[in-house]
């Protein structure tokens, strides 16, 4: 009953990873896409600084967003068969 509520636990706190992951992904898509945008073309110093500080962002949160999101999709696929492989053995 202990171990069953725990199990419990983990596996929502591997959810909310992976949701986590999925929403700093997409933060990181409207960085990239849409508030970084097209580059300007004859930008001032001041506009090639802000174009690159919001690209590097959204680069950075979509490559963390997909990272977290696979790997807490990866560990909980491995519970969720591991806890399948104990149900038939028992």
């Amino acid at each position: 009953m202990f171990c069953e509520k725990i199990k419990n636990i983990f596996s929502r706190l591997l959810l909310s990873i992976i949701l986590a992951g999925i929403i700093l992904f997409f933060i990181g898509l409207y960085y990239w896409g849409i508030k970084a945008g097209i580059p300007y073309q004859d930008p001032t110093l001041e506009m090639q600084l802000e174009y690159a500080v919001n690209t590097k962002i959204g680069e950075t949160l979509l490559a963390n967003g997909f990272w977290i999101a696979v790997c807490g999709e990866i560990i909980h696929l491995i519970l969720k068969f591991k806890n399948i492989k104990e149900k038939n053995t028992i």
